[in-house]
């Protein structure tokens, strides 16, 4: 029986595992494939965590050889990804364990009117993975954008570049109501009463047009379509209500909806391709038009099928919690440079009124290090396209290109952190939830985690 020294075998390992490094680096390139942001499982990995290494054993050996052996087979598939095949992406960090599988493309089955269509799963999308002892947890950012359309100021285009460049998958808040026409705007029925508001819907269907594009590219990088309703406001006709019924919040979701599964009849625009998706299947979470969105909305997020809401503020930097089922993933307070206030990571407050780019980048990077460097809880940052200055805007773009370049950052979409926060075991974020904010376990995060499982 031929014999093999172990160090024979490790170097047998790390040779493999740089081939199959060069041929995964060679795939984006080929393929034009950008990754999201959380590591998957691949099999070198599986096999270190169902069997530990023992330096003088042959037989785990021999598992790493077969594991790196399997890695390479993978980055071979990934190379025919323009023929169809399964492709592989790379992550931020460029870790031979942050390989993130992307299924082939197939044919769209077009839904309705042919505003939407089923083009199969969405590419470019992280497989979730369970914390281990010893693990630290990954630090999540999450980069938010309400009233997701692209007019005259092409915000919604530059920020998804901006993603691209820093490999960032992000959430978009989509307004139903910004498909309508002005001309059909009558056909968006306010709750509760309220009176239809002025301006409401494009005057430029051009902009619609140019809304729906971003939409599908934005989907085909690999970010999230979430909604933010329709309205502008969550005020209430009736005397002394400012906040929707559950059964007023389930009539503005099913109309948002139906907005975007229908905005070639109310558009007019049917030359227009489809989206790439099911609307209904791949919607998420929200965003309210109203801090909170009140006692109403969680039950109707909940009825609709919602995984998340992202309507509160001021939350602390903590890990996140459920409430009627749902994750809820409050925009955190900040330090406001040049004093001891807070305000929300968005631009409706100080961090948005007379701060100049630079404060605003400090701001959102003090946040970034109190996490990073503490509970690694995750951070949320929001903007409005619609209202946000300049001056918060690039702020924001900077943060971005910092942070997603650093070791262990993963920035999501908020639909792929709950894919994530799904996987995990229920006692380890229990346990996540008592780390204070910006306090790292004093144990260290391998005791911390271990103990989770005791």
């Amino acid at each position: 029986m031929l014999s093999v020294r172990p160090t024979r075998l490790l170097h047998a390992v790390r040779s493999r595992r740089l081939a199959a490094l060069r041929l995964l680096r060679a795939v984006p390139a080929a393929c034009s494939a950008r990754s999201a942001a959380v590591p998957a499982a691949d099999p070198a990995r599986a096999a270190a965590r169902a069997a530990p290494a023992r330096a003088a054993a042959p037989s785990s050996a021999s598992v790493r050889v077969a594991a790196a052996l399997a890695v390479v087979a993978l980055a071979a598939g990934a190379a025919g990804c323009g023929s169809g095949a399964g492709r592989i992406g790379r992550s931020q960090s460029g870790n031979a364990d942050d390989q993130v599988a992307m299924p082939p493309s197939s044919p769209a089955r077009v839904l309705g009117d042919g505003s939407t269509s089923d083009t199969g799963p969405q590419p470019h999308q992280p497989v979730p993975y369970r914390l281990v002892t010893g693990e630290v947890p990954p630090q999540f950012v999450v980069f938010s954008f309400d009233g997701a359309a692209e007019d005259a100021r092409k915000l919604f285009s530059r920020f998804r570049a901006a993603g691209g460049r820093a490999n960032a998958a992000m959430t978009y808040f989509l307004s139903g109501a910004s498909l309508l026409p002005a001309g059909r705007a009558d056909l968006y029925v306010p709750p509760g009463g309220a009176a239809r508001p002025a301006g409401l819907g494009s005057d430029d269907v051009d902009s619609i047009a140019a809304t729906l594009r971003e939409m599908r590219l934005a989907w085909r990088d690999g970010s999230e379509i979430g909604t933010s309703f329709n309205a502008r406001t969550c005020a209430q006709a009736a005397a002394g209500s400012d906040r929707w019924t559950s059964a007023e919040w389930g009539s503005e979701i099913r109309q948002a909806e139906s907005f975007v599964t229908r905005w070639k009849s109310d558009s007019g625009l049917t030359d227009e391709d489809p989206l790439p998706f099911e609307y209904a299947k791949v919607l998420a979470g929200g965003r309210a038009p109203c801090p909170g969105g009140g006692a109403g909305l969680l039950p109707a997020a909940a009825a609709a099928g919602f995984r998340y809401d992202a309507s509160g503020t001021g939350g602390r930097q903590m890990w996140p919690s459920t409430a009627e089922g749902i994750w809820e993933f409050p925009l955190p307070s900040v330090p406001v440079p040049g004093g001891t206030r807070q305000a929300p990571a968005t631009d409706a407050g100080p961090l948005g009124a007379g701060l100049d780019r630079q404060q605003v980048r400090d701001a959102l990077t003090a946040a970034f290090q109190r996490a990073y460097r503490g509970n690694r809880a995750p951070l949320f940052v929001g903007a409005h396209l619609a209202t946000a200055g300049d001056a918060y805007l690039r702020g924001v773009e900077d943060t971005m290109k910092d942070v997603c370049a650093r070791p262990g950052v993963r920035c999501v979409s908020f639909r792929q952190l709950a894919d994530w926060l799904d996987a995990q075991d229920p006692r380890v974020l229990a346990r996540l939830r008592t780390l204070a904010v910006g306090r790292a376990p004093a144990p260290g995060w391998k005791e911390f985690v271990a103990a989770a499982k005791r």
